[in-house]
């Protein structure tokens, strides 16, 4: 093997430089993640009650071949499968007792007295040592991914790593002044890892701009659809919420028909400040392409210094019809050659960084596979599309197979211009739930009564 890496504490692998990583030959990271899965899977396996339930109810007793760890992977809905009264009426013993499923830590000791709030339950479990962060999709509700300090060190180390992957910045050295066009902060997985890594790799707090200096409450995400409905029948005082927590609401909802002028503003602002210095500028390709187009229409480009850093993600929303060189006007605008992008998700520690060539390159700690819409694992070689599905045997806190939401494309073959050597997933990614009228059916390997019966436990019917 080109580095030593040990299959029992995979861990250890973000701590090597992303260079090497990519210079594993196949069949030898093959092997290695075998093992990694394996090892993972045996430690976890009766430590998590949702994977011992799941791993019974599929007859999965151990991993011989990879393949064998498709009937245990999650559906990526299970981190939201709570009955949605318990988020209503705030109950949190029963928040608790069903993320303790999701979990190897035992959360039921954890002190829940006197929490009012999704945000101070949140809080309770960090203090105890978990740091659990939650995304959000179409419907709104929340997913919870039940990781916890123990992951901490790799997922750090990871984040600077691929950073440095996507940009072509080594972030331990050069601590830019940062701009992110968002919130200060929030357990929403983004901003939690904004506010673990990125302000660090900004060099500090004071070297860190964000558009607003406010804390998107989880509570506010939980509860949007029910609020909106709420006041929309002129019943919001009836939900017994905070009055602050309602205050803020007003206080967003206020930023949000203002957000564009303040984009504009905030971004104008910074520009001028910071001309002939090294930045790094993050955000979303809309917001990026929103400043930038508004931008080159008033004949405005940006005067930063060479070396300077540009990050984007998170789509296009709000610019469906965007011209074809979007992309080569953000570019253009911020006098930045490079957009660096990352693809991955919540779930899983290992985001695929974007290659000069346009692929995403996976890390050898992020397992992947691609089903066909019966459940069957693709061939892992050529180039196959299908439904993502991802391994993490990083976590010792929860349990990192996951079947995704998405279609992708993965060339198997390690042929890349670029020369990093790994499975390779092509920018073109498209959301099932988007095409298939908004229902996102995943038939998954092995027993499906199994399945819905293990889906059932973890909702608590079961």
């Amino acid at each position: 093997m080109s580095i030593s890496l040990l299959p029992d504490n995979p861990a250890a692998w973000t701590y090597r430089s992303w260079e090497d990583l990519m210079a594993i030959p196949r069949e030898e990271r093959e092997k290695l993640q075998l093992e990694a899965v394996r090892i993972n899977f045996r430690r976890l396996r009766d430590r998590i009650p949702a994977l011992k339930k799941l791993a019974d109810r599929q007859g999965v007793e151990a991993i011989d071949k990879i393949e064998d760890v498709l009937p245990v992977c999650f559906d990526h809905r299970v981190l939201k499968n709570y009955p949605i009264q318990i988020i209503e009426n705030r109950d949190f013993p029963k928040l608790t007792q069903w993320l303790g499923k999701l979990t190897a830590h035992d959360l039921t000791r954890i002190d829940l007295t006197g929490l009012k709030t999704i945000e101070e339950w949140l809080g309770r479990l960090e203090t105890f040592g978990m740091l659990v962060t939650y995304s959000s999709g179409t419907t709104g509700k929340l997913s919870f991914v039940p990781r916890s300090y123990d992951e901490f060190g790799p997922w750090k180390f990871h984040y600077y790593n691929v950073t440095q992957a996507a940009s072509g910045i080594n972030c331990w050295d050069n601590h830019l002044p940062t701009f992110f066009p968002g919130y200060r902060g929030g357990y929403q997985t983004m901003l939690k890892m904004m506010t673990l890594f990125n302000r660090e790799m900004a060099g500090g707090d004071a070297n860190y701009y964000t558009l607003y200096d406010t804390h998107i409450p989880a509570d506010l995400m939980a509860l949007s659809g029910r609020l909106q409905s709420a006041e929309d029948r002129g019943e919001v005082a009836a939900l017994g919420l905070d009055p602050a927590l309602l205050e803020q609401r007003q206080q967003m909802l206020a930023q949000g028909r203002s957000r564009d002028g303040d984009l504009e503003a905030w971004f104008g602002k910074l520009i001028q400040q910071f001309k002939g210095q090294r930045v790094k500028i993050g955000g979303t390709f809309s917001d990026l392409y929103r400043v930038a187009k508004a931008g080159l229409d008033n004949s405005m480009t940006c005067d930063f210094a060479p070396g300077s850093v540009l990050m984007g993600g998170g789509g296009m929303k709000g610019y469906k019809d965007a011209p074809d060189d979007w992309e080569d006007q953000v570019k253009t605008f911020f006098g930045i050659p490079r957009m660096g992008n990352q693809y991955g998700f919540s779930e899983c520690i290992g985001n695929a960084p974007l290659c000069e060539h346009g692929f995403f390159h996976l890390p050898p700690y992020s397992v992947p596979f691609l089903m066909d819409p019966d459940g069957n694992c693709l061939p892992r070689e050529g180039v196959q599309k299908g439904r993502f599905v991802l391994v993490d045997p990083i976590p010792q806190s929860y349990w990192g197979g996951f079947t995704s939401g998405d279609e992708v494309t993965i060339h198997w073959d390690e042929d890349c211009p670029c020369g990093w050597k790994s499975p390779r997933i092509g920018k073109t990614i498209r959301r099932f739930a988007e095409s298939e009228g908004g229902d996102d059916k995943i038939t998954c390997a092995g027993s499906q009564q199994a399945y819905n019966e293990f889906m059932e436990f973890v909702q608590g019917e079961a």
